[in-house]
Parts: C-alpha cells; sequence; structure tokens
C-alpha cells in the first residue's frame, strides 16, 4: 500500500519530510507469510543448532530427526557443508530469520519502508535461496542424506524469496514490464508450486530404490 502524496509533514525544523509516498508498506497476506516463515525458519535453525552442540558434546549422540538411511541429520550435520563458512550453517538462520520476523510484525503494527529497505531484503532472500539451493544439491547428490529441518529452510526460504519478489513487482519497486507484473501477479502461485514439485521430485528420483521398498 502506498500512502498518499498529501501526507507530508514538517519535521521539528520546519523542513519538509520526504514524500509519505516513497515509503511503502505491504498486503496482510505477505505479512503474515513474512511472520509465519520467519518463525517456521527460526525454529528449524534453533533445533538443529540445538542437535549441533549436543553432537559436539557426544559424537555418538542420534538427532530425533534421523529416522532411516536417508533422513539422517546426522550425517547431515557432520559434513562439511554444515559449515560453509567456517561456522554451524543454522546460525545464520538465527540471525537472518529474527529479522524477517521483525520486518513482518512492523508492518502490521504500521511501519512502512523506503525502496531501498525493500531491495535490501530482496538482496537477502537472493542469498538465501541461493544457498538453500546449494545445500540441496549438496544434499542429495554428495552427502546422500535429507534433514527433516533443513528441509523446512528450504522451504520457507523459497517462500520468502519468491513472494517477496511478487511484492516488489506489485509495487514497482523493481522495474518490469507490466504484462510480466500482471502475469506474476495473477498466476504468482504457478513459479512456487512449480519449485516445490521439482524438488520432491528430485528427492523421489534420487532414491527411488528406497522409496520403493516402502511402497
Amino acid at each position: 500500500m502506498v500512502t498518499s502524496a498529501v501526507d507530508t509533514t514538517l519535521t521539528d525544523g520546519g523542513h519538509l519530510e520526504e514524500p509519505a509516498q516513497e515509503r511503502i508498506g505491504a498486503g496482510r497476506a505477505f505479512t503474515w507469510l513474512l511472520v509465519v516463515c520467519g518463525a517456521l525458519g527460526l525454529l528449524a535453525s534453533w533445533v538443529i543448532t540445538i542437535d549441533k552442540f549436543k553432537l559436539l558434546e557426544d559424537p555418538n549422540f542420534v538427532p530425533g530427526c534421523s529416522l532411516n538411511p536417508i533422513i539422517s541429520c546426522g550425517n547431515i550435520m557432520k559434513s562439511e557443508q554444515a559449515h560453509a563458512f567456517g561456522f554451524p550453517n543454522p546460525m545464520i538462520g538465527m540471525v537472518a530469520y529474527p529479522v524477517v520476523i521483525g520486518i513482518g510484525m512492523g508492518i502490521l503494527a504500521g511501519a512502512r519502508y523506503r525502496r531501498w529497505f525493500w531491495l535490501g531484503l530482496q538482496a537477502g532472500t537472493v542469498f538465501g535461496v541461493g544457498f538453500v539451493t546449494w545445500l540441496q544439491y549438496q544434499s542429495l547428490y554428495n552427502i546422500g542424506s535429507l534433514c527433516l529441518w533443513c528441509s523446512l529452510a528450504w522451504v520457507v526460504t523459497i517462500a520468502l524469496f519468491w513472494y517477496t519478489l511478487v511484492h516488489n513487482l506489485k509495487n514497482k519497486i523493481i522495474p518490469a514490464p507490466a504484462a510480466l507484473r500482471n502475469a506474476v501477479l495473477e498466476f504468482h502461485w504457478v513459479i512456487p508450486v512449480l519449485w516445490y514439485g521439482v524438488i520432491v521430485l528430485l528427492i523421489l528420483t534420487r532414491w527411488w530404490s528406497y522409496w520403493s521398498t516402502l511402497i
């Protein structure tokens, strides 16, 4: 939502502030998506971090989400890829997801943000979705295991990236042809459905010999 241009106010010093239309809010659905996805991502990061500490204390510790040879959080936590930047990956989520929650709660309280702020959120989600895509590849084809909590982080990060992009296109924060913008707004659900579908298909085909024994 963009507030009216007549909402220009004076500062205490008598100088005009920036026009209120330069501050952009968000729709209720997207706002709640920020809060809910941020909370789920924080939960996943918290559980993985706690289990990682337990694993460091006891190398024989088996995380609760290690269910079978494929769904094995322990194998993921012990891998080199779990410390991509020299520290446990979920620590990134422990910082990033609370920021997302804060943004959403701020909007619920009536906050409006400038264009550069929304671009910053977009940049953060681009990094996030790029990182989880790399982790997906590593999990499937190098480590050979899945972590359910990691998968939850993948799901929410993809949703945050895509719907932040939809929001920025809708409000013309990111310029795009009108036809593209209208198509994205009308069929916004198509991309995430296809995206999640491809991930599920890759998981099924990667370990089909195992999944088929469960049928």
